[in-house]
């Protein structure tokens, strides 16, 4: 059975039958496992036992057909031979149109499906197993979501987190910064109210000096004014 014929089997697009698959989905008891007896001696298989803990879809979405191929693949890959679930789905599908209500079609697909020799525990069983070959799926990609959890989004947030610490750091650097641009700046200005004082008092000195320079040569200057006035050159 190809992918193709999988596809047509399984309702996808119609969105009516799609909710109705989603409803269906949320309405499953997740507190303990669905466990299924295995009478038919021909599938030599054990009881399947089906782990639906965490398995409740999301309210909204799309299938994706990358997803569905998965999927399906999967389910193709460990089709049984013979007349088992998947042909009494493409039965039932076919009777789909038809204007029987659930319970004559479902009857009338099995009508098909003894002749082929399935019984209705068969197709129970198989479905139950398909419904493990999609359990395994759904635990490899939770497992590769895990890793690309970590990859896209643990290793991201531990590198934010690096990065708030650098920041903090810097921001205490900062504040260092500028405790010492204060404490220069006050020195700065220590310094120069230090250097005005020096100047101011090297400046009443040169006045002072100046000033006492002044009287003395000022009466010198007096005295030959004088002299050179009253007593001569002679």
């Amino acid at each position: 059975m190809f992918i193709k014929k999988l596809k047509s089997i399984f309702i996808l697009e119609d969105e009516g039958e799609a909710k109705k698959a989603v409803e269906k989905a949320h309405a499953i008891d997740t507190s303990k496992p669905i466990k299924v007896k295995n009478s038919e001696p021909d599938l030599n298989a054990p009881d399947i036992t089906i782990d639906v803990s965490n398995t409740t879809p999301p309210a909204s979405g799309k299938p994706d057909p990358k997803f569905v191929d998965i999927l399906l693949k999967a389910v193709e890959k460990q089709n049984l031979e013979g007349f088992d679930y998947l042909e009494y789905k493409s039965s039932l599908q076919s009777l789909k149109g038809m204007d029987m209500d659930d319970a004559t079609r479902y009857k009338s697909a099995l009508a098909m499906a003894t002749t082929m020799g399935a019984t209705p525990n068969k197709l129970i069983s198989t479905a139950h197993k398909y419904l493990k070959v999609l359990e395994s799926e759904k635990s490899k990609f939770q497992e590769a979501l895990k890793g690309q959890t970590a990859k896209q989004v643990t290793g991201k947030e531990t590198s934010i987190k690096k990065m708030v610490e650098t920041i903090e750091k810097k921001k205490q650097r900062i504040l260092q910064l500028q405790k010492e641009i204060e404490a220069d700046t006050l020195k700065m200005k220590t310094a120069k109210d230090g250097i005005n004082a020096s100047v101011a008092k090297v400046q009443k000195t040169s006045d002072n000096f100046h000033y006492a320079y002044n009287i003395v040569t000022g009466q010198i200057l007096s005295d030959i004014e004088n002299m050179e006035t009253y007593l001569g050159k002679g």
